[in-house]
């Protein structure tokens, strides 16, 4: 503060004014010590701020190379065994905690983690496009995006094709033909084009199954009776819709 440094050698000659320039110095330093305290506050904001701009950012990226896979995808008449790759590697990534710690690791060389991602393909089978699509990724710098790039991929794929991704919770794992009946009635009931379901076992539910899709959620008892699954999805619906 300018006033506070003139005032720190006052005039001798005028015993008034000693008084007041000891008051603004005072103040002044009460302004220098309180001037800190504000200073975290902006920086907190100005980070908070960063970190929406980047998150963003890496949401545009993430979307933009997904949108072009499924583009390829679908030109070359590829997309749905694609798409079974894409399902493949989101669900290694949430299951195998190694991996991923690799694939993300900056430090780990791109020869390896191509090497590994080529492996994992050849075991899975994965398409040409797929391993390709891997391989820029890593050539780009973009694996740390992979996962977000699956859910893109997933939400793009049941856009094109008229996709209801419905979660089916039970108790106990399901039979393929079970699963295909509550598929076809939600098909029959919303209206989609198709039906995909993702299976989730949840003992809690002792001898039921929970089915959600969308912001909807259907509870609905086994108990060997699936014959009434029809039955009971139609009135549930009715009743949500009343």
């Amino acid at each position: 503060s300018t006033s506070a440094l003139a005032y720190d050698s006052p005039p001798l000659a005028s015993p008034h004014l000693t008084q007041q320039p000891k008051m603004l110095a005072s103040k002044s330093i009460m302004r220098r010590a309180a001037a800190p305290s504000a200073r975290p506050r902006a920086a907190v904001s100005v980070s908070s701020r960063r970190a929406v701009v980047m998150q963003a950012r890496r949401n545009e990226v993430s979307e933009s190379y997904a949108k072009a896979l499924v583009e390829l995808a679908n030109e070359k008449g590829k997309l749905e065994p694609v798409h079974a790759d894409v399902d493949a590697i989101a669900s290694l990534l949430s299951s195998n905690v190694a991996l991923n710690e690799l694939l993300m690791n900056p430090v780990v060389e791109d020869a390896k983690k191509r090497a590994v991602l080529l492996k994992i393909g050849q075991e899975a089978g994965f398409n040409q496009y797929t391993n390709n699509f891997l391989n820029l990724l890593v050539q780009k710098d973009r694996l740390p995006l992979l996962e977000e790039i699956c859910l893109e991929f997933e939400d793009l794929y049941c856009n094109l094709t008229d996709t209801m991704v419905a979660t089916l919770r039970s108790a106990v794992k399901l039979e393929q033909e079970q699963q295909f009946l509550i598929a076809k009635k939600l098909q029959e009931l919303t209206g989609s084009k198709n039906i995909k379901l993702k299976p989730v076992i949840d003992a809690s539910l002792i001898a039921g199954f929970v089915v959600e899709y969308g912001s909807s959620q259907i509870d609905l008892s086994v108990r060997g009776q699936l014959e009434k699954v029809s039955d009971e999805l139609s009135r549930n619906m009715a009743l949500q819709l009343a």
